[in-house]
């Protein structure tokens, strides 16, 4: 049985959403959208402090109108609209979240809660929807039920 193609699971809206990765499996990930032309936009969590400062970061990443409210209600419009940014599909890559997730457990549930919304509303649209949050694989397994 051969490997599956990262752009295969990609490229199939139904199986998007907000996921904790290994982050060994970032890059191919990034390399996979962006050989199916998405938008693919890379946030850096490293030192990020609290809810405000993950918002500013995710709206830079994702290139957001200066109208863009700062608060988690504008986040979810924002993710859900996205027509400054026409693609066939999106990959949002928030690295190094460990840290942030770890200290802003509550914030990083309703983060996680409503990107993986926006992807079931993007499939409705047959569109791609991808948030990926890479963690070490110590990390990731201590996730694990």
């Amino acid at each position: 049985m051969s490997p599956l193609d990262p752009r295969e699971l990609l490229a199939d809206p139904a199986q998007a959403g907000a996921y904790f990765i290994d982050a060994r499996d970032a890059r191919a990930l990034a390399d996979a959208a962006a050989d199916l032309d998405y938008a693919v936009a890379r946030v850096d969590f490293a030192g990020c402090a609290g809810k405000d400062e993950a918002l500013q970061r995710i709206a830079r990443a994702l290139r957001f109108p200066e109208w863009f409210g700062g608060n988690w209600d504008a986040l979810n419009d924002s993710v859900n609209d996205l027509s400054w940014w026409p693609a066939p599909g999106y990959l949002l890559l928030i690295e190094h979240a460990g840290a942030w997730q770890s200290q802003y457990a509550d914030e990083a549930t309703i983060l996680v809660e409503i990107l993986n919304d926006a992807a079931q509303d993007w499939a409705k649209a047959r569109v791609a929807f991808w948030a990926l949050l890479p963690l070490p694989a110590a990390d990731l397994a201590k996730m694990a039920p």
